[in-house]
């Protein structure tokens, strides 16, 4: 999957194992802040039924093919897709000139590797699951060839020694069929909350003013293939500026994530929370404490890359020291009686 902060690659094992706490049963779980679909491939994987939702066009397209695609139905379709878009020659395009050229996350070699196949991938007319399969291929491909620290906000003064190999296509890891069709959706987690049923709701909002759209807006893009117009020494798209979340921002976090926490229906609620976040622990109890009891699970793990490196200006060079080398990410367990988790803080 995707480099990306955020991404509970480190914590995946408490999150499914405090899951699998509250629901020893399996059940229906949803993920309305769905990311890299890390979290619901590893429930699906599991037996559980899930629905992973985010706002973000990229985030849509993995958890359509990490969630809502069965390995039964598409896996032998997708093979054939992705061999044929291996032998598609490479051709210079719109990509190759926004973030090869004007900008340097990806080598030009690559650049036009990716514009020859995603615009294969819009020609061949697939099916949506199909498509999504083929957009996460390509996407993974381009970021274990990128020249960032993670982040799509700077780029490396030098290329990255990754930089310079050849993107490959490898097929996604789908998952079997579970009991009850998974799916995706796409939609403001505030907004699509009062459509929410489930025996377990997930939630990891973005806890920041740092914007997953412009964090990532590469793949975005890539997944789009709007060719937007773009600004600033970074490239973001345009609508960066415009399409803001309540989320990322001090004031409207805390309303934001009560209305969804309200608009839920279902008797069992996970919240994961960092301590970097716009809201503290007390405020999350405190918020939570409504829905039933609550128990908070502390894990303590490394900040992303970028972080560990220190701060880099767009033009990727250093500009500021390391900082905390960790974080305490905290999950809220909410149930309607108390259960056994793993460690309680």
């Amino acid at each position: 999957m995707i480099k990306y902060i955020g991404s509970k690659r480190a914590l995946l094992g408490h999150v499914t194992g405090a899951v699998a706490g509250v629901l020893p049963q399996g059940g229906r779980v949803c993920d309305l802040f769905s990311g890299t679909a890390r979290v619901g491939h590893a429930l699906k994987k599991q037996g559980f039924q899930v629905w992973s939702n985010d706002l973000n066009a990229y985030a849509h397209a993995l958890a359509t093919t990490y969630v809502q695609a069965d390995q039964e139905r598409w896996g032998e379709r997708a093979e054939v897709v992705l061999a044929e878009l291996r032998t598609v020659k490479p051709e210079a395009g719109w990509f190759t000139q926004a973030f090869c050229q004007d900008a340097r996350y990806f080598h030009p070699d690559n650049g036009a590797r990716i514009d020859a196949m995603r615009d294969r991938i819009e020609a061949m007319g697939l099916e949506p699951e199909l498509k999504a399969i083929a957009l996460v291929s390509l996407m993974e491909a381009a970021d274990r060839v990128d020249s960032t620290a993670g982040v799509q906000m700077a780029y490396m003064k030098q290329w990255a020694p990754r930089a310079l190999k050849t993107l490959e296509l490898r097929t996604p890891d789908l998952v079997p069929a579970v009991d009850g069709p998974c799916r995706a959706t796409q939609g403001d987690a505030v907004e699509i909350a009062e459509q929410v049923e489930a025996d377990l709701v997930y939630l990891d909002p973005p806890y920041n003013q740092h914007s997953y759209l412009g964090n990532y807006h590469c793949w975005e893009s890539l997944v789009l293939w709007d060719r937007p117009e773009t600004y600033g020494v970074a490239n973001k798209r345009v609508d960066v500026r415009t399409r803001k979340s309540a989320f990322n921002s001090r004031p409207g976090i805390g309303p934001a994530l009560r209305t969804v926490i309200e608009r839920v229906k279902a008797p069992n609620l996970i919240v994961s929370f960092n301590d970097e976040g716009y809201l503290s622990r007390a405020d999350l109890v405190e918020m939570l404490s409504a829905r039933g009891h609550v128990q908070v699970l502390e894990m303590a793990h490394p900040r992303y890359v970028g972080a560990r490196i220190g701060i880099h200006n767009p033009k990727g060079e250093k500009v500021g020291q390391v900082g905390r080398l960790k974080n305490v990410e905290h999950l809220f367990v909410v149930t309607e009686r108390p259960v056994s988790l793993p460690v309680a803080a």
